[in-house]
């Protein structure tokens, strides 16, 4: 009805657009609004891909002890308050994009640091889970890090809009930085005591994800690697935030896509290439330290926004209708509890 409009349709004064596209009215079959070689309705199609991952990682900083219906609330609200926004200033037009010349091909401000500032901000709400114990099927991990690793191939090739040498490089970049962050990961773990585990490759190859896609389309198949393996050992020494500020995350979400968005953007303003995407510009390690320095105050600036007007929205639903279920409800497992829908009982 509105997100996609709010995204991109005509700014108004840098940090949204107008109702052009209300109802996606006005959204050509053609190419007549936004000068591509796909059809409008593909590339309203493509983000609405970003618009709807985007709060679902967030979802996983909050697992079992959200309240369903404060949930749906909170999309809803965040999707156009926070979300929409932050497309346009990126990418619709608005003042990150075209005054601070921050660069993010695939998310890495948009998606990735957005959803990590505000897990962090609707946990700090939200509070801890009686019980906050170890994942207890590694193999139903490894199933959703390949789907997400497959998928991602869409998620960043799909950026450059074109099967052409960008979409091809991307696609490249993308591989090798998963791999690298998924190894990196691992050498983590068994460098500082504890065993390699499957939880932790798959964990290491979402923070590779996670940090090439702002950098895909611009960065040679090398720095990719370099990008990954930074990834692989920062983003799991980041979850070690969570016992020294006292906060719940259950699927690590800050340490994974705030902390590996953060990795990926800034790096994109040390590796940037001219060469391998024309209209991009160089970082600083070839001799643009303005773009490095740009990527720094996009950052900040996506972390204010995102995590103020998220602390915002969940502090309202919670003084009005609750945001945290019962202990009861809680003990029971919100599979049961709030949807009626027992499992194990059906195993």
């Amino acid at each position: 009805l509105a997100g996609f409009s709010l995204a991109f349709g005509d700014d108004i004064g840098g940090l949204i657009g107008n109702l052009k596209f209300f109802g996606l009215f006005n959204l050509g079959q053609g190419t007549t609004h936004f000068g591509l070689t796909i059809p409008d309705n593909v590339f309203m199609v493509f983000q609405m891909m970003f618009a709807i991952i985007t709060p679902a990682l967030i979802a996983g900083a909050i697992a079992e002890r959200m309240k369903f219906n404060a949930w749906v609330i909170f999309v809803a609200l965040w999707s156009l308050l926070v979300y929409s926004p932050m497309a346009h200033m990126v990418w619709g037009g608005g003042f990150i994009g075209n005054n601070i010349e921050a660069l993010d091909f695939a998310g890495g401000l948009v998606v990735h640091i957005n959803a990590g500032a505000a897990a962090l901000a609707v946990i700090l709400v939200l509070g801890k889970r009686k019980d906050s114990g170890a994942p207890v099927r590694p193999s139903l991990v490894l199933l959703g890090a390949g789907a997400l690793w497959l998928g991602w191939f869409g998620f960043n090739a799909g950026s450059a809009l074109a099967a052409d040498g960008i979409a091809a490089n991307a696609f490249v970049a993308t591989q090798i930085a998963a791999g690298a962050a998924a190894i990196s990961w691992n050498m983590y773990e068994s460098l500082t005591g504890t065993k390699p585990t499957a939880i932790g490759f798959a964990s290491g190859a979402v923070a590779g994800l996670v940090a090439i896609t702002p950098a895909a389309g611009f960065v040679t198949p090398f720095s990719s690697l370099l990008i990954g393996i930074a990834a692989g050992a920062l983003c799991p020494a980041a979850i070690k935030l969570k016992e020294k500020f006292h906060y719940d995350d259950s699927l690590d979400v800050v340490a994974v896509h705030l902390i590996g968005g953060i990795i990926g953007a800034l790096m994109l303003g040390l590796l940037a290439d001219v060469a391998v995407n024309p209209s991009g510009v160089n970082g600083l390690f070839l001799g643009n330290s303005a773009l490095f320095i740009n990527q720094i105050v996009a950052i900040i600036v996506t972390i204010a926004y995102s995590f103020t007007i998220t602390f915002i929205i969940i502090k309202v639903i919670d003084i009005t209708i609750g945001i945290r279920v019962t202990e009861e409800e809680e003990s029971i497992g919100l599979d049961i509890s709030l949807h009626g829908e027992n499992f194990a009982a059906k195993e």
